[in-house]
């Protein structure tokens, strides 16, 4: 979903990850005649870099936060329209990748790819954070992965609970996050390029508020109403579970959120949004929050094409279990459905020739949205020569669950 930024540029990427696309440009770093002098200002100061002066209307010295001032200093011309501009942002930039500031890098990034950035803080106790700090890290991360997948996921399309529904796609949405280290366990910082992600950021956004407004709402009166109408804003039990894990454990966090200097403020959003955070006494209204989602999410009556992956019963004539590998029809990847005999049938001979079968039924939150009830008009679906042969290639790679079928054994 995202690639780490103190992942070796060389290295093997984890399993279940993909190399961020721009990670080549990232190490390079940003071309100096496509940088914008106005963007680079804007970023130094967002990273805590201060103007010491310099000549007016032609440039400004800047120099890091902290110990890291020592010695350090850029020369940032205010505009591109000097003869010396381009050379002078050269400098700049070399000298921003040979910064011993921990800020440097992310100046870098932003430049090279315009990105909205998202920053995580918990408060981790002091004997925590020093005793357990990978343990910490690894939690911030995990928190961090959790919300911004249901961010994703209310982008797909709005839902208390979303279950299996969406993922897929969801996830292919965040392939170019660049996740920054988490030392300690206390801060993380996400860059979500704005090319593939901004409508994640902008979903964030609106979502996390909206969970903070509810959160108030249930604690000063009880009520959880507002929770129900967060909904239209994105928050989910998706994400109302990951600002728990987020919580848990720490006494109190924050996130925050800049946007691309590149890109501007997306419509309807403040320039400088506020950060938003949870505490401790939060989790209770959370909980229940994420409860009701799951209990008051309705079922989906689908109408659904998939090929048949395993068929079982208890004994050879009678009802049975069907999986289908959904091809069409619902945003979940497979789905399991008790049949009759006579629709048993059909699918076990839709099986056998590599046909897929369409269904129709109601989609039930119990195990995600991957059980379908009540199903109904089972029939196998004719298709071309080239997905038949596909279909049937599919079969003998999974010819273990026929034989399960035939058998009656657990599938």
């Amino acid at each position: 979903m995202h690639r780490s930024m103190d992942e070796p540029a060389g290295g093997t990427t984890p399993a279940g990850t993909r190399a961020h696309p721009y990670a080549e440009d990232v190490d390079q770093g940003p071309d100096p005649a496509l940088v914008d002098p106005a963007v680079l200002g804007t970023l130094l100061r967002r990273h805590g870099w201060r103007r010491r002066g310099g000549a007016t209307g032609r440039y400004s010295r800047w120099t890091p936060p902290g110990s890291a001032a020592a010695g350090t200093s850029l020369l940032v011309p205010d505009t591109a329209a000097f003869p010396d501009s381009e050379d002078l942002l050269a400098e700049a930039l070399t000298a921003l990748a040979r910064s011993a500031a921990p800020s440097a890098r992310d100046v870098l990034v932003s430049l090279t790819v315009p990105s909205d950035e998202i920053r995580w803080w918990r408060d981790v106790p002091e004997e925590t954070a020093g005793a357990a700090g990978w343990t910490e890290a690894e939690q911030l991360r995990t928190a961090a992965r959790q919300i911004l997948l249901a961010g994703a996921l209310a982008v797909r399309g709005l839902a208390g609970y979303h279950g299996a529904r969406h993922r897929g796609k969801a996830r292919a949405a965040l392939d170019g996050t660049l996740v920054g280290p988490a030392p300690g366990g206390r801060r993380l910082t996400v860059f979500v390029p704005v090319a593939s992600g901004r409508a994640v950021a902008v979903q964030l956004y609106q979502a996390l508020h909206a969970t903070r407004e509810a959160v108030d709402y249930q604690r000063a009166t009880g009520g959880m109403e507002a929770f129900d109408s967060a909904v239209a804003a994105g928050v989910s039990r998706e994400l109302t579970e990951a600002v728990v894990a987020l919580v848990r454990g720490s006494e109190g966090t924050r996130i925050t959120l800049d946007w691309a200097p590149a890109a501007g403020t997306p419509e309807g959003c403040p320039a400088r949004p506020e950060p938003v955070e949870f505490s401790p006494g939060d989790l209770p209204a959370l909980r229940l929050a994420g409860v009701r989602y799951l209990q008051d999410e309705p079922a989906v009556p689908v109408r659904i094409t998939g090929a048949v992956v395993r068929l079982r019963r208890s004994g050879p004539r009678g009802p049975g279990i069907v999986r289908l590998r959904v091809l069409a029809g619902a945003e979940v990847a497979h789905v399991r459905i008790e049949l009759d005999e006579e629709a048993y049938r059909i699918a076990g001979h839709a099986h056998l020739v590599g046909l897929p079968l369409r269904v129709e039924g109601r989609l039930e939150n119990r195990g995600g949205f991957r059980r379908l009830t009540g199903a109904s008009q089972v029939a196998p679906v004719q298709v071309d020569e080239a997905e038949r042969d596909r279909l049937m290639k599919s079969l003998q790679e999974n010819v273990d669950f026929f034989e399960e079928a035939c058998t009656g054994d657990e599938g």
